[in-house]
């Protein structure tokens, strides 16, 4: 304070220093100590002084910097914390402020490219009696040391020690801040929420050092992913978040979830070991989904456990009416916990069948349950949970008992194959379950097929081979699932003992398109199983056309729906005769990606009138819609799927109510199995129109301001019911 006050003397004389020896001589020797400079600068806010040392700091000739505008000559750092104000140098010096401790460095080319020399700078202006103004006078002092240790802190305290990402402060920041602008400039931006599955078990199973080695190399790999797209942050434990500024394209931020999801659950090298792991990704999107950063932070949350509840390794969009997935799964788990006890779990069966004569030679046990209010519940939605929780070991215990028993009643060609989880696979006591499943039922070991993923290869290596070795003791078979998708090192089926190695239903959905490298991929997995003496089944074949690819790439055993879905054991019993199980296969001749079939109300907009309609069956390409009578084809619609969703639609066909159009641009994948647009009207546009800027409510239709209709309507509406 005193040095401050000492200055502003010395620039209150600085005017005048010719008129006196004695001021001259001090304000000379005090500039030579270093202690700090002094400025001035005239009414038009040029500098006409600054003190010699202070170019020499700086590296810059005198002459260059005299004589250029001040607002222009130093620059402020934007994120300089200290900076009282909160605005940059240029908006003080024009409004004439007292400017006190503003840190700036020279702005000229040639002063940037060295060593940053950063000054804090002080000023008043200059104001005679009569009120004219006459400039500043000032001083400034080098503060480049001390400056540069408090940037070096600040990365600190906003930066991930472990990861050297940005921390959750940082980023809650930065949003905060990204929001606030570009609400103003009416732009968008992502939010992408995202946590790794079997994290936990990596720190239970290998240690708390490899868990982090582990964390430092997913941050690797987002960097890698990311790039300058967006801005990465760690927000503690296994949860991180990416800021993508100016992208609410929902088929590219579907691109990017997935090419996240598969590099992240590429295999990670930890010391002599292997740690495999996945994630799932939650995301929102500003205005649409939120407008403030916690609106859009609760929103990629909600996401994000809907993505893990939809079975893990998926992508969601945030939509209006997601609950609280957390609470949901809470009370999923105590739901299935009560269904467990109560035996209210059921096992469905779906066949395996050999190409050659159709003959059953297996059944896949699937897990259903049908609760009371929620109705079918899908596995990959309880599955994950029980997995979370110890309630995995004993559904898993009842799914080896039930499914033995239920064996029995086959044919004794027929195995029955069974799904086990890599924390079932790992528990203590694994073996003994599946030998007392065994000795309980009566059922042949080699009629026992346990199928595995390669994450049971995750944890102890010792422990595993222990847990194969007592396993092929007792004779059961072994089978490796969804071969193709993950690692698939060549290392497991030399160090494991599988009997059959399972093709991905992936591949099967894509074999018969040519632009793909599928069907190579299924010959080469059938070839290397072979070689190895292991059978291959393929599974997910729904068609003909696919049936025929994976025949002649040399399949022999398929299970999917072109023979049947899985079935109760009321109905496998119903369909065995006289010691045989035979089915014919029968389905579409071709594979049809993409249609789903629905009921939902929607709007149709044409001209300045709007209709209500059902769609019945949506694709990425088009939809068959009922609810107009009288549209020839060739009419030009644009859908109003909800929450801004609108689609530019052409009637290719019409017959009475019932219209087939197609869509000018292709829906993109939404991540819960369903379509969506790949953008949406923007609340921008409908606050310009003159409705309140928020983001999109739950479902409803897009809040058009439509005047009333001129014309009369070109098309008659009819009711559409559920049946109809």
């Amino acid at each position: 304070m005193a040095v401050r006050n000492l200055l502003k003397g010395f620039a209150s004389v600085a005017d005048d220093i010719t008129s006196d020896g004695l001021r001259a001589t001090m304000l000379d020797d005090f500039e030579q100590t270093g202690i700090a400079w002094i400025w001035a600068s005239d009414a038009d806010g040029t500098l006409n002084y600054l003190s010699p040392a202070a170019a020499g700091a700086l590296d810059v000739p005198l002459p260059q910097l005299l004589g250029q505008p001040v607002a222009t000559l130093f620059e402020t750092d934007p994120d300089d914390p200290d900076n009282r104000s909160g605005r940059p140098l240029g908006f003080q010096l024009k409004a004439r402020s007292k400017v006190q401790d503003v840190v700036v460095r020279c702005a000229l080319p040639q002063a940037r490219t060295g060593k940053p020399v950063w000054l804090s700078l002080s000023g008043q202006p200059k104001i005679d009696s009569s009120g004219k103004f006459h400039g500043y006078r000032g001083a400034a002092k080098d503060v480049s040391v001390e400056y540069q240790r408090k940037i070096e802190d600040q990365r600190l305290a906003e930066f991930d020690s472990l990861t050297g990402l940005y921390n959750r402060h940082r980023m809650n920041r930065r949003l905060e801040g990204v929001l606030a602008a570009y609400k103003a400039a009416k732009r968008v931006c992502a939010l992408m929420m995202l946590d790794l599955d079997r994290f936990k078990q990596v720190n239970d199973t290998m240690g708390h050092p490899a868990g982090d080695n582990l964390l430092q190399q997913v941050a690797e790999r987002l960097r890698n992913v990311i790039g300058d797209r967006g801005e990465i942050g760690r927000l503690g434990g296994d949860e991180f978040q990416v800021i993508l500024p100016d992208m609410d394209d929902r088929g590219k931020l579907g691109e990017l979830a997935e090419k996240v999801i598969q590099i992240v659950s590429q295999p990670y090298p930890i010391d002599d070991k292997r740690a495999i792991i996945g994630t799932s990704v939650g995301i929102a999107i500003a205005p649409y989904d939120g407008l403030e950063s916690d609106e859009l932070i609760r929103a990629s949350d909600l996401a994000l456990y809907a993505a893990k509840n939809g079975g893990r390794g998926q992508f969601r969009f945030y939509s209006a009416d997601l609950k609280d997935e957390e609470e949901e799964r809470a009370l999923l788990l105590d739901d299935l916990r009560e269904a467990l006890a109560a035996d209210e779990l059921q096992l469905h069966y779906q066949p395996v069948v050999r190409i050659s004569d159709n003959m059953v030679v297996g059944m896949e046990a699937l897990m259903r349950w049908e609760h009371e209010e929620r109705g079918w519940v899908p596995p990959g939605t309880f599955i994950p949970v029980a997995e979370e929780s110890s309630l995995i070991a004993p559904l898993g215990e009842w799914a080896l008992h039930r499914a033995c028993r239920d064996a029995m009643e086959w044919p004794e060609t027929v195995r029955v194959a069974v799904n086990v989880s890599a924390r079932q696979f790992t528990a203590n006591g694994f073996v003994d379950v599946v030998a007392a499943a065994l000795q309980e039922s009566g059922l042949a070991p080699d009629r026992l097929e346990l199928e595995l993923t390669e994450s049971v290869f995750m944890g102890d290596s010792e422990t595993t081979e222990v847990t194969f070795n007592a396993l092929k003791k007792i004779g059961v078979r072994l089978a490796l699932d969804d071969f193709g998708t993950g690692y698939s090192s060549l290392s497991y089926l030399r160090s494991a003992p599988f009997d059959k190695l399972k093709v991905d239903k992936s591949f099967v959905d894509t074999c018969t398109q040519k632009d793909q490298n599928s069907a190579k991929i299924i010959t080469a997995i059938i070839g290397l199983s072979k070689a190895l003496g292991m059978e291959t089944t393929v599974e997910g074949v729904e068609a003909f056309d696919q049936l025929d690819v994976v025949k002649k790439r040399g399949a022999e055993l398929v299970q999917g729906w072109i023979y049947s879905k899985a079935m109760p054991q009321a109905m496998v019993l119903a369909n065995i005769h006289s010691g045989e199980f035979k089915i014919e296969p029968s389905g579409p001749d071709k594979h049809r990606a993409d249609r789903r079939s629905m009921f939902r109300r929607i709007g149709i907009i044409h001209g300045d009138h709007r209709y209500e309609a059902v769609i019945r069956d949506l694709s990425k390409n088009g939809a068959f819609i009922e609810g107009l009578v009288g549209v020839p084809k060739g009419t030009q619609f644009v859908l109003d799927l909800g929450s801004g969703q609108l689609v530019v639609s052409e009637v290719m066909r019409s017959e009475g109510a019932q219209l087939g159009v197609e869509f000018e641009t292709p829906l993109v994948n939404d991540g819960a199995g369903g379509l969506c647009t790949r953008h949406r009207v923007s609340p921008y546009a409908l606050a310009a129109a003159g409705m309140p800027l928020t983001s999109f409510a739950a479902g409803g239709a897009t809040p058009l301001n439509q005047q009333a209709p001129t014309t009369p309507p070109a098309f008659m509406q009819v009711q559409v019911g559920s049946g109809g």
